[in-house]
């Protein structure tokens, strides 16, 4: 069904639903998906339809991933009315803002204090009430992998020889280790500025959460405190971090020494960034998505930065310095690349 039939037939859909008629039908943001979202209205009922085709996206997951949150606490849209189906889900409006343009320093305290109250109750909440996947090996590593086969060879043209497929390799093993030595919580996934709501009344609500998993406890923190979309200085990550390891600890989880814990936040990053080169090279030249190469220096960034803090891990070093040789050359000579002290930053 083409894209126009799809948002008729879900107006439809959610008049007969809701019981009203002559609404209008809005298109608002979207996301990385092929998720579309629209604003209903219609005799003084307001909602966000979202449009969902079930062949492509975990709309069972979604629903169930969103009930099990609220169980634990964790604000996120109401569902009103649902059609796992045809992909049609009418969601309470939490209006448009996101935490993203309200990151500035007088701010960023208070509003990564309620962030970090909402990864808390992730932390506690009971993970088998979730049926989730566990973050495996295998998945770990289908992520870092996206880095050689959509940045490398699809956006930059290099293919990695045998050298370096090598010290890809051993990159690989000791960033999932450790990501699975880890404490294994519910994680987001996702959960950065972007997918963060403020909320009217005060407070803020998560949304695209259907990837999650149960997986290492740093991982949403590292999503949140080193995201794609701005970057604050390395002392302040440090002490947020420290600071909601404390958080942790007053709630009597066990967790690594400070030494340990910090690693573990690092190293999962590296995961993390290493995959979103893939992912956002791959969202623009297959999905046709450009927006995203604009992030790709700062995302850069945090890969050199992470490599270059453990030089003396011979798996990080070997592969840092494949990175320094050959692909900050050639990302340096692409037409997004600026160079990183150039992005605007909250600070």
């Amino acid at each position: 069904m083409k894209s126009k039939d799809r948002s008729q037939s879900l107006q439809a859909w959610y008049e007969a639903q809701a019981g009203v008629s002559g609404s209008t039908l809005t298109m608002i943001a979207g996301d990385a998906s092929f998720r579309r979202y629209f604003r209903v209205v219609a005799d003084g009922h307001r909602a966000v339809l979202c449009d969902s085709p079930p062949a492509t996206e975990k709309n069972p997951e979604f629903l169930a991933i969103a009930l099990a949150l609220t169980a634990a606490g964790v604000r996120v849209p109401k569902i009103i009315h649902v059609d796992l189906e045809r992909g049609f889900f009418a969601l309470e409006d939490l209006g448009d803002q996101t935490l993203l343009p309200l990151l500035e320093e007088s701010a960023v305290d208070a509003y990564y204090a309620d962030a970090f109250e909402m990864l808390e109750r992730l932390a506690l909440a009971d993970h088998r009430e979730f049926s989730l996947p566990n973050y495996e090996y295998s998945l770990l590593a289908a992520e870092l992998r996206l880095f050689p086969e959509w940045f490398c060879e699809g956006l930059l043209g290099l293919s990695l020889d045998g050298r370096a497929r090598d010290a890809f390799q051993s990159l690989e093993e000791v960033l999932c280790e450790r990501a699975l030595a880890q404490p294994q919580v519910v994680v987001h996934r996702d959960f950065h500025a972007r997918n963060l709501m403020v909320l009217e009344g005060g407070g803020l609500a998560t949304i695209d959460f259907q990837d999650a998993v149960v997986g290492p406890i740093s991982y949403d923190l590292v999503s949140l405190l080193r995201d794609c979309y701005l970057r604050w200085p390395v002392a302040r990550v440090k002490d947020w971090a420290l600071a909601y390891r404390r958080r942790l600890l007053d709630r009597g989880l066990a967790l690594p020494e400070e030494t340990d814990f910090l690693t573990d936040f690092d190293w999962i990053g590296l995961q993390r960034h290493i995959k979103v080169l893939g992912i956002f090279a791959r969202l623009h030249l297959r999905d046709g998505k450009a927006a995203y190469l604009q992030d790709l220096p700062r995302v850069l960034s945090y890969v050199r930065d992470g490599l270059s803090a453990y030089d003396h891990s011979p798996a990080l070093a070997g592969f840092g310095e494949w990175f320094e040789a050959q692909i900050v050359p050639l990302a340096e000579k692409q037409t997004w690349y600026v160079s990183p002290s150039t992005l605007a930053e909250p600070w």
